[in-house]
């Protein structure tokens, strides 16, 4: 039985011009990042290479038009190399750049088209939460569909991920919030996957300690005092990556899909959402299994004497940080609770397969009318 599979080789550097020096980037690369990134590291350095700013087709979390305006935008285009510098946006966008004629990135995630990789994948990242770039996996909404799809394949893994703190010294805190919150979800739902093992559960406890510790340590210090832990929040994102990437994840993912395609809520807080009423769940319908082991983690690393209370005190730690809105308040309708479960069932049976326990149509609809 597989254990773990690593095929990304992992770099580090203080800076973004000792990463240009030692990859030797120049005219047959292609650069994908965003203008604030461009301008804040990138522009000085006058590369003659191809560049693409994604935020000039659009913002928010990745679409199809979005994406496939880039498509259009580089087919002529002469590079070999890919290099995403970005956020998870940007590196969703990334990987579907590297196949052999593709003009509608829908065939891509509808498996309708041959997936051919013909471009090397080096992946920046500058955010701490989707640990994308050690991951086989992209996500998109699908407009006409109103949710998000996956599409997780070996030709999406990046031939080289690069960790560069300084590229996060900008990220608003909201941003770091959402985004790291994404990752500690990673980490915990793939300790609970059936696909979880010994050696996967070594990187998710790694980067449930570090997150959950910093942001304790930034509940006590001021927000400011994110910008002292970016490296250690970008290593836990790159374990709970490696920890995810190995076991994949479950019902919270699957149910924040809908929340993020509908009501465009970032893809860490539409998680945060869904992440403690779907853990209580488990533990309710499975009290003895793997949930047993993670609750005992959460809690030592919460300070806490027993187990019984770890949903309710990790909620509070994050409350500190992210507010917790009813979902009302995104704009989602009673009526929509029904739709949303639905909409699950049909669209994310690649996650739901992968659930601690298996969750009905009801009991989503339960969930989802408790956060409303």
């Amino acid at each position: 039985m597989k254990q773990l599979k690593l095929l990304t080789e992992i770099h580090s550097f203080e800076n973004f011009k000792e990463f240009v020096d030692e990859f030797k980037v120049e005219k047959k690369d292609l650069i994908l990042t965003r203008r604030s990134i461009y301008n804040g590291f990138i522009k000085d350095l006058n590369l003659d290479c191809n560049l693409v700013l994604q935020n000039e087709y659009g913002n928010g979390e990745p679409n199809d038009e979005m994406i496939n305006g880039i498509i259009k935008d580089i087919k002529d285009l002469d590079y070999k190399r890919v290099i995403a510098i970005g956020g998870g946006t940007v590196i969703d966008i990334a990987k579907l750049l590297i196949f052999k004629d593709v003009d509608d990135c829908v065939d891509l995630f509808e498996r309708k088209v041959e997936l051919v990789k013909e471009k090397e994948l080096i992946i920046i990242p500058t955010t701490c939460g989707t640990g994308s770039e050690v991951t086989n996996i992209s996500i998109a909404e699908i407009k006409s569909k109103n949710t998000k799809l996956g599409l997780a394949c070996d030709e999406l893994i990046p031939d080289y991920a690069v960790l560069i703190p300084e590229l996060m010294k900008n990220l608003p805190f909201n941003v770091f919030m959402s985004s790291s919150v994404d990752a500690l979800i990673h980490a915990i739902e793939s300790f609970v996957s059936p696909k979880s093992n010994s050696f996967t559960e070594l990187f998710a406890i790694k980067a449930i300690e570090i997150i959950i510790k910093g942001y304790k340590e930034i509940v006590e210090n001021g927000k400011d005092h994110r910008k002292n832990l970016l490296k250690e929040f970008l290593l836990a994102s790159n374990y709970a990556g490696i920890a995810f990437g190995n076991t994949g994840v479950g019902a919270v993912h699957a149910m924040s899909y809908p929340l993020g395609g509908v009501y465009h809520v970032p893809h860490g807080e539409a998680n945060y959402h869904m992440f403690t009423e779907v853990f209580k769940l488990y533990n309710e319908k499975n009290p003895n299994g793997k949930i047993k082991e993670v609750n005992k983690v959460l809690a030592q690393i919460l300070g806490l004497d027993d187990e019984k209370n770890v949903y309710f005190e990790i909620e509070k730690l994050l409350n500190n940080l992210l507010t917790k809105k009813p979902l009302r308040d995104f704009g989602m309708k009673e009526e929509e609770i029904n739709i949303f479960a639905q909409s699950v069932i049909n669209t994310q049976q690649r996650l739901l397969q992968n659930n601690y326990v298996e969750i009905s149509e009801e009991e989503m609809k339960n969930i989802y009318m408790k956060l409303y």
